[in-house]
């Protein structure tokens, strides 16, 4: 699978797509722009973020913000609160749990139920 290719079919941002599964994990792909991912965290599960193409800010609770680049990759622990925002289209790959609320226990505009996320 082309990751960049699979993002062609994704049209909407803040909405990631189920496009593969490893073991108990989900590997999604989404199209970040803009600043609407409320704080949140997920009480059980960690969460990896891989930046295809574009940059990210990272913010991360009680630590210094990062602007991740393509190529960059970053663990979120669990239980750490934390957001994303992109002033410029991002392209991301996500590897989460499969029991991982999309935006954890916050809902939002942008919150997605795991059917709204099968690509």
């Amino acid at each position: 699978m082309n990751l960049k290719d699979a993002l062609k079919n994704v049209n909407n941002y803040f909405s990631p797509k189920i496009v593969g599964e490893v073991n108990d994990q989900y590997i999604k792909v989404a199209k970040i722009k803009g600043d609407l991912v409320p704080w949140h965290n997920h009480e059980n599960e960690d969460e990896l973020f891989y930046i295809i193409e574009g940059s990210l800010l990272m913010q991360i609770e009680n630590q210094m913000d990062t602007v991740m680049q393509a190529g960059d990759l970053c663990v979120v622990k669990k239980g750490i609160n934390h957001k994303v925002s992109s002033s410029e289209e991002c392209l991301i790959m996500l590897i989460e749990s499969k029991t991982t609320e999309h935006t954890g226990k916050v809902k939002s505009e942008i919150t997605k139920s795991i059917n709204e996320q099968k690509y």
